[in-house]
């Protein structure tokens, strides 16, 4: 691949608490070579001007954009589940209604759209949560991890690059219940049995990487959490978990275990820095100090906890503890990580009755490096020599950003600003359009053909 070079009018650099005006960015295969600002104070240098080879890139460009946390197959419930009361738990079954008609046919398709989706909104990089594995009833396809297979092509044809996080689903509660219903198309028996058939799946395309997760402590019996945490370490990958979303699970493993989960999972070596609990709405005390102290990631997914009514977790004791932040769309009732990043102030702001508890700086943090180092891609998310091209411009002349200035277009900025996306030194995006996924059209048949039969 031959050298690529971008002038961006505005840049966010690591380590500087805003945006740093003109800087030429060149890559070649794929990596940045050179990061330069041509402008120290005043004007720009006369460097600029005759810089005639490079993309000119009007707006703020930023390191790609990590999704840390998705469920691919729940983009079919938006605008389905909004109405009505309810809690998580209500809302769970709509989900199931919806699992159960997918194939690896009718996956791809969606999931295709949907990542084509999360790359209009600057989203380099997702973290799938796959726990979708087998057929109707719990049968395995031929190829048992064919649903795996689909999630990865689907990454390939809109752009982006995939971790996926093969996830243990084997019980149906705390107390070891049986998969029922829907779930049987989760499990695989036991956690030896679901690493047998992870360690069958490895995809040799370089824009997927693999990684393990525990559905939560109501979905993998606790005797068997340290198979599935110690399958992740052996490997090297990353560990991802939901954790205490609901104050449900928090009373169900008292009840059961007699600690929170968080106690639970550091009893049986589950946390650590290369393991991310998403969600932590309800942790106590001692758990925010049990994540902190182990290093363990948090992934905030705020517009799904308020939709969901799930709650607002204490974000910035956990970061103050040592726990490093990512964002993820989860349910994609939105896919728009500058909502989230807002979201992680203005619902702590909401907790607290005070404002001003994260700088713009830790937001952009949370949404590009925090979100890859999460998923394993520990050489994406700063526009620094050595980082993978991955850039994302957002206007500043829109009806949102006009007027505001560049420090502050992360606060101000929308999904909907994003005008160009370059994934690996790859365009993707440009004039604010997909290159190879016409989005609005696949989302609509894609959706259409697992939920006819529902809305009829």
């Amino acid at each position: 691949m031959p050298l690529t070079r971008w002038l961006a009018e505005y840049a966010w650099l690591p380590d500087r608490a805003e945006p740093t005006r003109d800087v030429l960015i060149e890559a070649t295969d794929g990596r940045l070579t050179a990061v330069t600002p041509l402008t120290v104070d005043g004007p720009p240098t006369a460097g600029v001007e005759v810089l005639a080879d490079a993309v000119r890139l009007p707006g703020l460009t930023l390191p790609g954009l990590a999704n840390a946390h998705s469920h691919a197959f729940h983009r079919a419930l938006r605008g389905r589940t909004h109405d009505g009361r309810g809690d998580f738990w209500s809302w769970r079954s709509l989900m199931y209604a919806v699992a159960i008609r997918l194939d690896p046919d009718t996956y791809l398709a969606l999931a295709r759209a949907v990542y084509a989706e999360m790359a209009l909104a600057g989203i380099t990089c997702v973290g799938e949560f796959h726990y979708l594995h087998h057929g109707p009833g719990g049968t395995p396809y031929d190829d048992p991890n064919a649903m795996s297979a689909a999630l990865v092509e689907a990454a390939a044809h809109a752009g982006i690059r995939l971790t996926l996080l093969d996830t243990a689903y084997l019980a149906g509660g705390v107390d070891g219940a049986p998969l029922a219903g829907p779930q049987r198309r989760f499990g695989d028996g036991d956690a030896l049995r679901w690493a047998q058939r992870v360690d069958e799946f490895r995809p040799s395309d370089e824009h997927v990487r693999l990684g393990a997760a525990i559905h939560s402590v109501r979905a993998v019996p606790a005797e068997q959490l340290a198979t599935v945490a110690g399958w992740a370490d052996r490997n090297g990958l990353p560990m991802h978990v939901h954790l205490s979303e609901q104050p449900a699970e928090n009373d169900a493993c008292r009840a059961v275990h007699g600690c929170t989960p968080t106690r639970l999972l550091a009893d049986h070596g589950v946390l650590g820095p290369h393991t991310t609990a998403v969600h932590a709405t309800h942790p106590t005390a001692a758990d925010v100090a049990l994540l902190g102290d182990s290093r363990t990631r948090v992934c905030l997914c705020p517009t799904t906890e308020r939709d969901l009514a799930d709650g607002i977790g204490p974000v910035r004791r956990m970061a103050d503890a040592g726990s490093p932040l990512s964002l993820g769309s989860d349910s994609h009732a939105v896919v728009d990580l500058f909502e989230e990043a807002r979201a992680v102030e203005m619902d702590e702001r909401l907790r607290t009755r005070r404002r001003g508890h994260f700088k713009p700086v830790e937001l952009v943090t949370a949404a590009t490096v925090g979100g890859h180092a999460a998923l394993g891609w520990g050489d994406a998310g700063r526009l620094a020599v050595g980082q993978r091209a991955d850039l994302v411009t957002v206007r500043l002349d829109s009806a949102r950003t006009a007027g505001v200035p560049p420090v502050g277009a992360f606060f101000a900025a929308t999904a909907a600003d994003v005008t160009s996306v370059v994934v690996d030194g790859r365009p993707v995006v440009d004039g604010g359009r997909h290159l190879t996924v016409d989005v609005p059209t696949e989302l609509r048949d894609a959706i259409a053909a697992v939920t006819a039969k529902e809305d009829s």
